[in-house]
């Protein structure tokens, strides 16, 4: 499996994430983060007083402007950095200036709310995460270094003490590793949902996602269009010829020359029925519609292959848009395990909490799942990005594989 974040390498197997460079790169964002962090809030505390001592002055305003968008300096120096854990991108968030000069510049970046945004994030950064990222970086440096160092200034005790403090030290190093890249991670997710674009950054964007949204419902109506008619058309049709030729059947008499041919029809049209339910429940599911979310997954579970434990929590129905969505998301998500997994077991887990469905589908196969690799988990991503929600994968080399969706449930 590929590793493209800090938060990925945590899944690997120890010897090969302590043999690679993400915790040392995780250890380089967090110092660099307290050094940004330490040397901006000294900076703008400068900048406020002096600004605020000369407030009708020339520069004291220039200095009050230069703190309003400090953050966008910021920002920059944080997406830069973002890549040391990140391999994905981070992309600007301002839009392009219209007009030249630096009195323009300053106008479409105050009115911007992407500027406070970055200079909201300057002052947490200042004042609570450069701190943070300093005592986790002087703990996995100093005090590590302190005890492997311990036999060259400790003069007056043992050397097997010495030696045996080196040793802890030694072992310590290694184990902290995990916990700074952990926080690197995790620091990294804060500051990406922070500074990530926002719809109402840009009006073209804001309308491409309502566009989005039309597009989604349309097509579900659709969907559920076709159900109805093959639900009351194809399918009352074939259930009428298959009661025909069961008629048929019974009104032949034995070692006639029809009947054979009678009941070979009759079974092709009991296997095309079967075959049209399938298709119907696959294009919309009536249970879906008629008892929810739950009741829908159940009956998925119930007919997979392999054993499919089910823990939902659902206060009530959900808009439709989510519960389609979750509904296929599972369906996806188990037909790649009975597919391709070699998992003896599977768990489906959702419950909605601030206005936010979790749906998490567990197996406990050999793992290496990649989107890369095929259709079916891009589709699933496709699907999930459609109405505004995320997916997230951890399939480690042997196990187990986790498909972890939050989908945006509020009014």
């Amino acid at each position: 499996m590929q590793v493209r974040s800090a938060l990925e390498s945590l899944t690997l197997p120890p010897a090969k994430f302590l043999t690679s460079s993400w915790p040392w790169r995780s250890l380089l964002y967090l110092g660099s983060g307290a050094v940004l962090g330490v040397g901006t809030g000294v900076a703008l505390a400068g900048l406020t007083v002096f600004g605020m001592v000369f407030t009708l002055a020339v520069v004291g305003i220039a200095a009050l402007l230069a703190v309003a968008l400090s953050g966008i300096a910021v920002a920059r120096i944080e997406r830069w950095r973002l890549r040391l854990v990140d391999t994905v991108e981070l992309p600007d968030q301002h839009r392009p200036v219209a007009e030249p000069g630096l009195r323009a510049w300053v106008r479409t970046r105050l009115r911007e709310p992407a500027t406070w945004r970055e200079l909201g994030y300057t002052i947490v950064l200042t004042s609570i995460l450069a701190w943070l990222d300093l005592i986790v970086f002087a703990g996995a440096t100093w005090v590590v270094t302190a005890l492997l160092c311990g036999p060259v200034y400790i003069r007056d005790e043992s050397i097997w003490l010495t030696l045996s403090g080196s040793a802890a030290g030694a072992v310590l190093g290694i184990i902290a590793l995990y916990p700074v890249t952990a926080w690197a991670a995790a620091r990294a997710a804060m500051t990406r949902s922070i500074l990530a674009p926002r719809a109402d950054d840009d009006p073209q964007l804001v309308e491409l996602t309502r566009s989005r949204a039309r597009l989604v419902d349309a097509f579900e109506v659709e969907r559920r269009r076709i159900e109805r008619d093959l639900h009351d058309g194809a399918q009352q049709r074939l259930v009428a010829l298959s009661m025909q030729l069961g008629l048929a059947r019974l009104e032949l008499p034995d070692g006639s020359p029809a009947a054979d041919p009678v009941r070979r029809a009759h079974d092709l049209a009991k296997e095309a029925l079967a075959e049209l339910r399938e298709l119907i429940r696959g294009v919309h599911p009536k249970i879906l519609t008629d008892r929810g979310l739950a009741a829908a997954v159940r009956e998925v579970s119930d007919r997979a292959p392999l054993p499919v434990d089910v823990d939902i929590a659902l206060p009530a129905r959900l808009p439709e848009a989510v519960e389609v969505t979750a509904y296929f998301v599972v369906v996806e998500a188990l037909a790649n395990v009975a597919k391709h997994s070699g998992a003896a077991r599977a768990k489906v887990v959702a419950s909605v909490a601030f206005n936010r469905l979790t749906v998490q589908i567990r197996d406990d196969g050999r793992g290496g799942a990649d989107p890369a690799r095929g259709t079916g988990l891009a589709g699933l991503v496709d699907r999930v990005d459609a109405v505004g929600g995320t997916v997230s994968l951890a399939s480690p080399r042997g196990g187990p594989t986790v498909v972890h969706v939050e989908l945006p449930c509020g009014s």
